[in-house]
């Protein structure tokens, strides 16, 4: 395909290790490729500045271009998930497995890409998201569609959790670093209490 006319692809980027396989994938493919960092779910804030580092660390190695969101202000996220947990957006997709705030995360951040990729001319969105074996697949699968159709550009989905191994084997080539939990508040009290944290 002829330079000019490759399509323009935006991929969020959850972080820079879970971003190593999709990038890979996608910047040896048809597209001209650029990253997108907006993850207001992260907390506190300096797990927030160690993943934006190695997401700007990732970039300079595969040399990408990067939309950054760099403003840690997780007030409105907050009040985003608490009002998820009761409900309040029925246009949002259940994620049974996952639960009310899982649905809103992944919605919040697709939502923004599909949004950046529209106003920025993009011709698709995709995200991270699928590379990793702890998220649901199907569900950031089925709304990722859903925006596209909202936002009338197309959603790339591609299942990348087959490079997961690579994926960890190439972030410590890297020397990305590597967090232990997902991102927000609750799945950090829950990866250092092992108990479940529901919304109230």
């Amino acid at each position: 395909m002829n330079e000019v006319n490759k399509s323009r692809l935006l991929i969020h980027m959850c972080c820079g290790p879970c971003s190593i396989v999709p990038l890979k994938a996608v910047l040896s493919g048809a597209f001209e490729v650029w990253g997108f960092f907006y993850n207001p779910n992260i907390h506190p804030k300096s797990e927030f500045r160690l993943r934006l580092e190695a997401v700007k660390k990732l970039a300079s190695l595969l040399i990408l271009d990067v939309l950054y969101n760099e403003e840690y202000d997780p007030r409105e996220f907050i009040k985003g998930l608490k009002a998820a947990g009761g409900g309040h957006e029925e246009s949002r997709p259940a994620h049974p497995a996952f639960g009310d705030r899982c649905a809103f995360c992944y919605a919040d951040r697709m939502e923004a890409t599909a949004k950046a990729a529209a106003g920025n001319g993009f011709d698709a969105f995709s995200t991270s998201l699928l590379y990793s074996r702890h998220q649901d697949h199907e569900g950031i699968k089925k709304l990722g569609r859903e925006l596209a159709d909202k936002y009338g550009v197309a959603f790339y989905y591609d299942d990348y959790r087959a490079g997961w191994q690579d994926g960890i084997d190439a972030s410590k080539v890297f020397g990305l670093y590597r967090q232990k939990y997902c991102g927000c508040v609750y799945s950090r009290i829950e990866r250092y209490s092992k108990k479940k944290v529901k919304l109230k």
